[in-house]
Order: structure tokens, then C-alpha cells, then sequence
């Protein structure tokens, strides 16, 4: 089947960002078809969103009729390719990492995580969720033996470079960081996703700061 390179086709990042929660929607929803203005509400984007993003990779709908919820569920999983039983490795067995590893096992989730490594001797050996922590020496030998294709970073800023170097190095293509900093990929082929908690706080405060000046 045809696999779709957001490079290539030049589709937006943000159109990427949006596909899944259109998956989420569509495979909570019980109806056989839904409208692009349904799909919209439940995603929390606008009906004219939905079709300009779906478009960049079909025709799936009928004008007045609608999607197929469960075809176009199938079609929205294999664009992203969550049928190709992607596999991550979380670096960092510390409080975020191991939340980020109990999340997955207690949620449905296309992205399996199947390894965690730590620097820790305290941490290396117990279990997390369904994983034991391994030693970080082992990364390069899980990524190999375990088909891991996502890194997912969740270490102190000091070591998160090397990380992601060994992360690459390896061949993994696509990588979450929650380090508080930018971190320097030289490969064009390797995605990374920065998430700073810190500025995400801050710049929610601003809406705060709204909602206390429309009060006063």
C-alpha cells in the first residue's frame, strides 16, 4: 500500500498534528457515517478544516452523505501508519518517564511502548508497568531487537543531547522530547517534537490574566 512522506507531498505539519484526534473521533463514535461538520465538533476543528485536511490525501466523503466512520478510521490509522505496529522506547525511568509507560498500558494506544532505559543502578531492574528498566547502555541493542522506530526523551537537560544522537545513530525517525531546551538533529530524515511543560504553563497564564481582566 501507498505510504504517504509529509516531506514529498508537502502537507502541512500541522495537518499530521490533527490526524489523530479525527482517528480519536471517529472511533468513539457509534455512527455508520459522519458528516465533515460532526467529525468537526467532536475534533474540535471546523468542518471546512476537515475537508481541507483530508483532501491532501483523498477523496473519502460524499457530498451530503458523508464518511464511512469506520473506512475512513482504517484509511486515517494507515496514513499515519499505526498499522505498522510502531514501537517506542522511553530514555528516563524517572516520574514522567514512568507515568508515560503506565499511560500507554492502561490506554488504547497504536504506539506500543516496548522498552524503557535509565542511567539510575537504583532504577535499572524494576518494573514498569509491563517493562523491567534496563541499563541505557543496552538503547542501541533494544531499537535493533525490539523493531523500534519512536524515542521518546525524558531525562535532565545535560544528557538529553546524547541521547538523541545515540537515538539517531541507530536509525530511529522520529523522536518526543520533554527537555526543557532545543536539541540539534542534522538528519532531515529524523522528526522532532519539543514539548516544554514549562512554556506550555506559561503561555496558558495569559488566558488566565484574560479571564481576571474581562472579570474587572
Amino acid at each position: 500500500m501507498e505510504r504517504y512522506d509529509i516531506r514529498a507531498r508537502r502537507i502541512p505539519d500541522s495537518t499530521i498534528r490533527r490526524l489523530p484526534a479525527y482517528l480519536r473521533a471517529l472511533t468513539r463514535t457509534g455512527n455508520e457515517r459522519i458528516t465533515s461538520e460532526r467529525l468537526g465538533q467532536l475534533a474540535g476543528y471546523t468542518s471546512e478544516q476537515v475537508r481541507k485536511d483530508l483532501a491532501y490525501f483523498g477523496a473519502f466523503g460524499t457530498r451530503g452523505v458523508g464518511y464511512d466512520a469506520a473506512s475512513l478510521a482504517d484509511e486515517v490509522r494507515r496514513i499515519l501508519q499505526l498499522d505498522q505496529n510502531v514501537r517506542a522506547i522511553v530514555v528516563g525511568a524517572g516520574r514522567l518517564g514512568t507515568a508515560l509507560v503506565r499511560h500507554t498500558d492502561e490506554s488504547a494506544s497504536d504506539v506500543a511502548i516496548a522498552a524503557v532505559v535509565d542511567i539510575d543502578p537504583a532504577v535499572i531492574g524494576r518494573t514498569v508497568g509491563h517493562l523491567t528498566v534496563e541499563s541505557l547502555d543496552r538503547l542501541e541493542a533494544l531499537v535493533v531487537e525490539r523493531n523500534i522506530g519512536m524515542g521518546i526523551i525524558a531525562v535532565p537537560p545535560a544528557g538529553a543531547q546524547s541521547v538523541l544522537d545515540r537515538l539517531v545513530n541507530v536509525g530511529v525517525r522520529a523522536v518526543l522530547s520533554f527537555v526543557p531546551r532545543s536539541l540539534a538533529v542534522t538528519n532531515p530524515d529524523v522528526f522532532v517534537q519539543h514539548i516544554d511543560l514549562t512554556l506550555e504553563m506559561q503561555a496558558l497564564a495569559y488566558f488566565v490574566g484574560s479571564t481576571a481582566r474581562t472579570q474587572s
